[in-house]
């Protein structure tokens, strides 16, 4: 419910068009007192007196003027006030840092082949790979969001390698850390200035999801195992796997890279305000 006395955090926040033609805003707020969710609609007057900043991922806001729709269970706001400015993402430094580390982890590789393959797709998507989002709402989505999820899966494998009974090829496992969300440096577009992340409209007219995009370039590069476990890394076809973790007598390796993206996506540097 509408709380004017509440300060809350942006979530998510997207555009589009009415069947009128007229532009319309969609945002996500979190009630800051009792983290309860507050779904918004902004139409395009309100839209065009805000400046577009103040919809960025992470800010702290105060609703002014706004309506509450128990029909449509959301909240027609008119007014916002800016309290805290989020950041947009990480700084520079910390992506080339991080960019590098990616890149040394691929140096170290013993497979040539796969060396060659997987430094050859993160270097030819340089500029995109360095700024890309990990998700629109759900975790690292901010600018630089791919790289913090991608060096996090990458230190968690590192971490759980050794203690494996029936260990994997250790440059398999990482390269599937590597290359499990690659497909998301074409499905999302991210504004750098606000950070507003989207879906790109382009990436849609070839691809069903990031996953059969990194499936799709893997099998092609004659690297199947890899292949499988990207698409096995959501865990279930309701979550948008390819594979579903829930079938019987798979081979131990399909579970692994799920069980690492899950533990960053859920304990890693998630948000905006974990930097």
């Amino acid at each position: 419910m509408l709380d004017l006395n509440a300060n809350y955090e942006i979530l998510s926040y997207s555009t589009g068009d009415t069947k009128a033609g007229t532009k319309m805003g969609k945002m996500q707020l979190k009630n800051l007192t009792d983290d309860s969710i507050l779904n918004c609609v902004l139409w395009e007057e309100a839209l065009n007196r805000l400046d577009a900043k103040i919809f960025k991922t992470g800010n702290i806001v105060k609703i002014i003027t706004a309506s509450y729709n128990e029909r449509f269970n959301n909240c027609l706001v008119n007014n916002l006030q800016l309290l805290v400015e989020a950041k947009s993402g990480i700084d520079e430094k910390e992506a080339k840092e991080l960019y590098d580390f990616i890149i040394k982890t691929i140096d170290d590789f013993k497979d040539n082949d796969l060396k060659t393959f997987v430094k050859s797709t993160i270097e030819k998507n340089k500029e995109q790979f360095m700024i890309s989002p990990a998700a629109k709402v759900m975790h690292h989505n901010y600018l630089g969001g791919l790289l913090v999820h991608i060096s996090e899966c990458i230190k968690f494998a590192q971490n759980i390698y050794p203690l494996l009974f029936k260990p994997i090829d250790k440059d398999i496992l990482l390269s599937a850390c590597i290359l499990h969300d690659i497909g998301k440096i074409f499905e999302y577009t991210i504004d750098k200035e606000t950070g507003f992340v989207d879906y790109s409209p382009e990436f849609k007219k070839d691809w069903l999801s990031h996953s059969q995009y990194g499936f799709s370039l893997c099998m092609a590069n004659n690297q199947p195992q890899i292949a499988k476990m990207i698409a096995a890394h959501h865990g279930r076809t309701d979550w948008g796997a390819m594979i579903d973790l829930g079938e019987k007598d798979l081979e131990n390796y399909y579970y692994i890279v799920h069980h690492i993206d899950d533990l960053s996506a859920k304990f890693g540097r998630i948000s905006v305000n974990d930097l």
